[in-house]
């Protein structure tokens, strides 16, 4: 996503350099001590709607670097609305860039697209605004409601479609959408408001001009509209570094426009999959896709509920375009590397809805105000267990941890070792244990071992010989003691579960009941919903869930 930023012409206005990190976070317009500016894609939440939500961009934000722990939100844009968002970093800049907003000293420049006739001359619209169910309505002054007033002045006609700019006096939720359609011109993408349909809202915070909260210089904060690019590679582009990452959902089914399809980049490669053969306009999508991300090569898996009874042979995806896989293909994530594979069946050896997760591991960084390694890694034990192909082991040892890793099948405990080789990590630096993971903890603790970390992320369904069934529902709580049975006072217990059934509260009461079963206390708790590539809408509800618990 192309950004840039661009200073008015008097001396009063101070040039602001580029953020110096810009490969980690791509969205970054611009940081200092006390401002932290973003170009917020279409497509995500300024803050969490509710609290086992998909995180918003200022959740994701404050979470991912500590240096980000007290950020404050300052002002809003509509989850559709892409564009220029400032935030404070500091107790300084909070209470300036509130005063500043409150009296309307803030300029803010919007760009929107129409394809209704818009008038001439600059005109200036002034209302009341009631809310009415999800949308609000336009009253006429002295009405009951909000004063809202927006500045709209047309400046560019291409064809049947006009670029409008929007400067709200005001800042009211959906005002210039609300002024727009009441003036005779809803904004294209817009069918909340009587627009018509379109892949996005065509609406775009261009430009922000405030007062440094240190320095009182004016400074202005730009970013170019980019109508046409992809909502969901939009989305993506924001916040997943190509330099550190080629690992990640492009298409998350209904949430990205496309119910029942699945799409995911694996580095040279697009891997799709629904339960059904492509349609022609998946097959154009993945197409145009495959150029614009330069991939070799696409394969198409059909879903089958019955798929684990199956043979690999059976089940594995099948080339559509480009070329065809062979062996190993590497794929990059947080700057670590990972073997995946489409000849395994089911699944290709790296869940990408844990790639946050695997990040705190990497940074030790778990939360605002939350690290895992508050006295470094040095000496750290962490269990992982049903490991698979240990990506998580990967990220917590290139930290610095000893990692135990233990998994029901040898292939993928093999594999797990190929993952430290090719990050350059001696394996036998770390144990690797084959066996159920009920059966291990109990030798564990026996031993009495103890860990700092203990990683639980089960499958949803499992049997073996020794542990027998398994059904994360109802077994839950069991695992859960087991586990606590071999965490170190005032470690943290990572649990992970994608079973649909079990809903984000239940599994948080479930684990707090086990610690306090098991004598041990919750000291604290984060609780983190899947990446924002995987994002969350009613029809596209939420799979993942996962929480980070300090115990005492």
């Amino acid at each position: 996503m192309g950004s840039s930023n661009a200073f008015a012409g008097d001396e009063d206005v101070a040039p602001m350099r580029d953020c110096p990190m810009p490969n980690i976070v791509p969205c970054l317009l611009f940081e200092d001590d006390h401002l932290l500016v973003v170009n917020k894609p279409p497509g995500w939440n300024t803050h969490a709607p509710s609290p086992y939500a998909g995180e918003g961009i200022y959740d994701w934000l404050r979470h991912r670097d500590v240096r980000w722990t007290d950020l404050a939100i300052i002002h809003r844009l509509d989850k559709e609305t892409s564009g220029v968002l400032v935030f404070s970093k500091s107790v300084l800049a909070n209470r300036e860039l509130t005063r500043q907003f409150t009296a309307r000293q803030v300029k803010k420049q919007y760009l929107l697209v129409t394809d209704r006739p818009v008038p001439a001359a600059p005109l200036r619209f002034t209302s009341h605004l009631v809310r009415d169910g999800d949308r609000y309505r336009s009253q006429p002054p002295g009405r009951p409601g909000t004063p809202a007033e927006t500045v709209f002045r047309p400046s560019e006609s291409m064809g049947e479609r006009t670029t409008v700019e929007a400067f709200p006096a005001t800042g009211r939720t959906h005002q210039i959408r609300v002024h727009a359609a009441a003036a005779g011109f809803p904004i294209l993408g817009d069918p909340l408001y009587g627009g018509t349909p379109a892949a996005r809202l065509y609406l775009h915070a261009a430009s922000v001009t405030l007062r440094h909260p240190a320095t009182s210089q004016t400074v202005v904060f730009c970013a170019p509209a980019d109508w046409d690019r992809d909502p969901a590679q939009a989305l993506r582009g924001g916040f997943i570094a190509p330099d550190e990452t080629d690992a990640y959902r492009v298409i998350h089914g209904a949430a990205d426009g496309w119910p029942g399809w699945y799409v995911d980049r694996l580095g040279p490669f697009l891997l799709s999959q629904s339960e059904g053969q492509l349609t022609g306009d998946q097959k154009a999508a993945l197409e145009r896709w495959m150029a614009g991300m330069s991939v070799r090569g696409v394969y198409h898996k059909q879903r089958d509920r019955r798929v684990r009874s199956s043979a690999p042979e059976d089940v594995a995806p099948q080339r559509v375009l480009g070329e065809p896989v062979s062996g190993d293909v590497m794929v990059r994530e947080n700057g670590l590397c990972y073997a995946v594979r489409f000849d395994q069946g089911y699944s290709i050896g790296l869940f990408l809805d844990q790639r946050d997760n695997r990040r705190r591991l990497l940074t030790g960084h778990i939360a605002g105000g939350l690290s895992a390694y508050p006295d470094g890694c040095k000496g750290v034990e962490v269990l992982n267990l049903f490991a698979y192909t240990c990506a998580f082991s990967v990220a917590a040892a290139r930290a610095g941890a000893r990692v135990t890793s233990v998994d029901l099948a040898r292939k993928y405990l093999d594999w797990g070792r190929r993952h430290f080789a090719v990050n350059q990590m001696d394996p036998d630096g770390h144990d690797f244990l084959y066996g159920d993971a009920f059966d291990w903890l109990r030798r564990l603790a026996k031993r009495g071992r103890r860990f700092d970390l203990v990683l639980v992320d089960p499958p949803t369904f499992s049997t073996s010989k020794t542990g027998g069934r398994f059904r994360a529902e109802a077994d839950w709580p069991r695992l859960a003691r087991a586990a606590l049975a071999v965490l170190a006072p005032g470690g943290w217990l990572f649990a992970s579960t994608n079973a649909a059934r079990l809903e984000p509260g239940r599994f948080l009461d479930q684990l707090t009941a086990a610690a306090g079963e098991a004598r041990r206390r919750v000291l604290d708790r984060h609780y983190a919903p899947q990446p924002p590539d995987f994002p969350i809408c009613r029809a596209e509800p939420a799979h993942l869930k996962t929480v980070w618990l300090r115990i005492e």
